[in-house]
């Protein structure tokens, strides 16, 4: 059976008798987590090899564990520091704010590595344009050369540790003030003023990045369309334009900026049509049943083979305490989550 389009999530800390067969379902192909399954590294572990177990090839798992304010996983793991702490340093020390970015980045994956979940949903590398409460503190920096760096070496750092990166949010959330969960955000900058949102994609792909997830945000100069639906912006930017060869995830289909342009079943339909190779719905059971039924395509050989690559692989990481760079990696998020950073010349407020 080959991995299928269609990311769900689970109800709790365990498989649902129901949920096991959804996970079944040849339109399934991954699977996202969040706080409500999370009891301890043992449970999450132990929810990992169950759902891996259910399938061949194993469903993908996921979460969102960037640090900040967005990290599913808590007791028992390292507590993050937002993205933008680590451009923080970068603004005092190009050098350190690298080391740091790649510190910080086989941090995370390492100890999601050691429960078995196979992906987390970072970096973020939308620009902080200072508009975008959402996003935050959850962009490493406002100039686009620094996060294209930063975001590189964040990625060798989870590629270390034995997992792919996944880019966001494609072509940018950073400029809108709109959230897309709650509302469908509008960029109305023109092309030249977009470019600079693109270059941390060109470093990244540059550079074999493995995956893209795609932003729920419509530029009406490029496309009516949101670029989660647009295959102007997927199969004609990020593919042609910027020769991207990873796969593409659309931002979770069950939220509001997404809800303007059909059903769940419409919805799922545009976004495999625009290049998108999976498909999450997530919180709403009702919708992910409906879209895994509604869907009548055949498994498209190219965009599985994507999928299967993005499989956590083999690390050594049964010790983690006892390891020299856990140890340091540890002290260092414990330091910027503990002190509060120093307000530098150039911040832009969350």
């Amino acid at each position: 059976m080959t991995l299928g389009p269609v990311m769900v999530d689970l109800a709790g800390v365990a498989i649902e008798p129901m949920e096991r067969e959804l996970l079944r379902h040849p339109q399934v192909g991954s699977v996202i987590l969040f706080a409500r399954n999370y009891e301890s590294p043992d449970q999450l572990a132990r929810l990992t090899a169950d759902i891996h177990g259910i399938r061949t090839p194993p469903l993908l798992v996921a979460v969102d564990q960037e640090g900040g304010r967005v990290q599913r996983f808590r007791a028992g793991f390292t507590r993050l520091p937002p993205l933008r702490e680590i451009g923080r340093r970068y603004s005092t020390s190009r050098g350190d704010g690298l080391a740091l970015a790649r510190q910080l980045g086989w941090l995370m994956a390492a100890e999601l590595r050691a429960s078995g979940v196979d992906m987390s949903f970072a970096p973020c590398v939308d620009l902080d344009y200072g508009v975008s409460q959402v996003i935050g503190d959850r962009a490493l920096h406002a100039d686009a050369s620094a996060v294209g760096e930063l975001a590189v070496a964040y990625m060798l750092g989870m590629r270390e540790a034995g997992m792919a990166a996944t880019a966001k949010h494609f072509p940018g959330h950073g400029a809108v003030a709109a959230d897309s969960h709650v509302a469908l955000p509008v960029d109305r900058r023109t092309w030249p003023d977009i470019e600079a949102d693109l270059r941390p994609y060109r470093r990244l792909i540059a550079n074999g990045l493995p995956a893209v997830m795609v932003a729920h945000v419509v530029f009406p100069e490029v496309d009516e369309l949101p670029a989660s639906l647009s295959r102007r912006w997927i199969d004609g930017v990020l593919r042609g334009e910027l020769g991207f060869q990873g796969a593409v995830f659309a931002d979770d289909l069950s939220m509001k900026g997404a809800a303007a342009f059909g059903d769940i079943g419409a919805r799922g339909v545009r976004a495999l049509a625009a290049g998108c190779d999976v498909l999450p719905v997530c919180n709403d059971p009702a919708s992910a049943i409906a879209l895994v039924e509604s869907l009548k395509v055949a498994p498209d050989p190219v965009s599985r083979l994507r999928l299967v690559r993005l499989h956590g692989r083999d690390a050594a990481l049964d010790a983690l305490a006892s390891d020299p760079r856990w140890q340091a990696a540890a002290a260092s998020a414990r330091e910027l989550v503990e002190r509060p950073a120093l307000q530098l010349e150039g911040d832009r407020p969350a």
